[in-house]
């Protein structure tokens, strides 16, 4: 059964948003299995369903720490680009999708993921959520109105050119290029948790984001090292101060310019990345 981990893994993670939560919600759910009396016989469905419920209940029980966490909350990262054998990293939503996920409620947001992503039917839906096939509907239904609009996909090349000229231009301070990538309504969104200095609300508007883009380089960056990266399938750049990642810039971009910045500066959402070669 251990082969099962890593897509055990991969839905509790698109579920909660957090790395180590579903490690310990998939290593729960297999001691149920070995504790429950009798036979199951389909093994898989029974540990799809516990794995699904877990992360649902762990959803709303974390429902209460989002509202009061300081600042905005963002989902832990995952390095697709880098192996990790915990994860079916090709089953891991994008970023930004995860983060639109955050309007719905877990339930919502587990019938939206099993549905949508993983091609489950209304009456498996129906089984694992042990809901009605109509309830399953109705739940899909609110959920897609709830979010109104799909993340945009780019292609890989296109923004892996878009995010060097990017990063030359905010090392050159150059405001002229800046305004040519970035959409006129960007937003950048940061995630300290508390324990690190970041924005406690978005950073909304061109004008704005350059200004604040502007002074976190003169500040912050312009004396760490950093590398490109992929996170949840979107470009990304990690920062690093003395051999410790101490930022994560997540990009999204629609139609050749960048839409959205997440940044995750909350240390405890960092600890699982390791030092690597910088450029």
């Amino acid at each position: 059964m251990n082969h099962l981990r890593p897509l055990l893994t991969t839905y509790a993670y698109n579920i909660t948003g957090s790395y180590e939560a579903s490690l310990d919600i998939v290593q729960d759910a297999f001691l149920k299995f070995l504790q429950i009396d009798s036979n199951v016989i389909n093994e898989k469905a029974y540990l799809v369903r516990t794995v699904i419920n877990l992360a649902i209940n762990y959803k709303k029980q974390n429902e209460r720490l989002q509202h009061e966490y300081p600042g905005i909350w963002l989902p832990e990262p995952i390095d697709t680009n880098e192996a990790d054998s915990a994860l079916s990293k090709k089953e891991v939503l994008s970023y930004s999708l995860m983060v639109l996920l955050e309007k719905l409620t877990p339930r919502q947001r587990a019938v939206f993921i099993l549905r949508e992503a993983f091609d489950y039917s209304h009456e498996e839906l129906a089984e694992v959520l042990e809901i009605t096939i109509d309830n399953s509907r109705q739940i899909l239904k609110r959920a897609k109105q709830s979010l109104q609009q799909r993340e945009k996909q780019g292609k890989n090349d296109v923004e892996t050119e878009l995010l060097l000229k990017y990063v030359n231009a905010i090392k050159r301070g150059d405001v002229q290029e800046l305004e040519l990538m970035l959409k006129a309504e960007i937003s950048v969104i940061s995630d300290g948790g508390g324990k690190v200095l970041a924005a406690l609300r978005p950073v909304l508007g061109r004008a704005n984001v350059i200004k604040f883009l502007k002074g976190l380089q003169t500040k912050f960056f312009a004396k760490r090292t950093f590398k490109y990266g992929g996170i949840n399938h979107q470009p990304a750049m990690f920062h690093y101060e003395d051999g410790v990642m101490v930022s994560c810039q997540i990009f999204v971009f629609e139609q050749n310019e960048i839409a959205n910045i997440f940044f995750i500066r909350n240390p405890d959402k960092l600890s699982r990345f390791r030092y690597a070669d910088c450029l």
